[in-house]
């Protein structure tokens, strides 16, 4: 159809995420569940956060002059940032985040 316009794409990004670089947080869903760490990285475009210490993954090397073997070593990957929560300091558990109310 001549002279139809297209529509804007749209991205999968979200506005923003609840946690930010530097957070402690609890993941509360997957093989790590339970394990708590500081925020990495934020991914906001694919909603991901790099946590230190969770999801770990074997990764092999290819090798260079400095290491002509190679070797393997374990990586962080990220995790969906649906599947972790900010850490209350005081209880141990996971806590929302939220507006401050006025009253």
């Amino acid at each position: 159809m001549p002279g139809r316009r297209k529509q804007p794409q749209k991205t999968g990004a979200k506005r923003g995420l609840k946690v930010k670089k530097g957070d402690v947080v609890i993941v509360i869903a997957g093989n790590d569940r339970g394990k708590t760490g500081e925020v990495k990285i934020v991914d906001a475009k694919r909603n991901r956060v790099l946590v230190d210490g969770v999801n770990m993954r074997w990764c092999n090397k290819k090798p260079t002059q400095q290491n002509p073997k190679g070797e393997r070593v374990q990586e962080e990957r990220s995790v969906h940032a649906s599947n972790v929560m900010l850490l209350d300091p005081e209880t141990g558990k996971g806590t929302r985040k939220r507006k401050k109310q006025e009253a």
